[in-house]
């Protein structure tokens, strides 16, 4: 180890900095097999046959737009009935935006209620979707049924 910081070589650009030289020592021992290059187990001939076999589902969201149209407007109706203070949800949401909109390039600060209103909406709504999608897809796939 000695003999190998004693040469030692200077790399321009590194002011009088030096490195040990480079020198590949290869290591070998009974107990570590030899290395292996990495093959693609999609390329190896015989592998499934040459095709790929795979048990999950390729439409695993199964997306519907009817379950898109219908979420919205099932949140949008129950969202939309004045029980805050005579304000419903989605009117509350929308004049906050229409407000932070009024000072555009400065953002919203922290404290505004744009961000109450933006999180609570946008919960409603994913929440609406998701359970419709469970719902529809549910009922049509006889999920329920059982």
């Amino acid at each position: 180890m000695a003999a190998s910081m004693a040469t030692s070589t200077t790399i321009a650009g590194l002011g009088a900095s030096s490195l040990p030289s480079q020198q590949r020592v290869n290591l070998t021992s009974g107990f570590i097999k030899t290395r292996v290059a990495a093959r693609n187990p999609l390329k190896v001939s015989g592998a499934s046959g040459g095709r790929v076999s795979c048990s999950f589902q390729r439409d695993w969201l199964r997306k519907d737009l009817s379950v898109i149209g219908f979420g919205l407007i099932g949140w949008l109706a129950p969202s939309s009935i004045p029980l805050i203070n005579g304000d419903s949800l989605t009117g509350l949401f929308f004049n906050s935006i229409g407000q932070e909109l009024a000072h555009f390039p400065t953002p919203p600060a922290i404290s505004s209620q744009f961000w109450l209103w933006l999180v609570t909406w946008h919960l409603g709504l994913f929440i609406t979707l998701t359970f419709g999608q469970i719902g529809f897809k549910g009922r049509t796939e006889s999920y329920f049924d059982k």
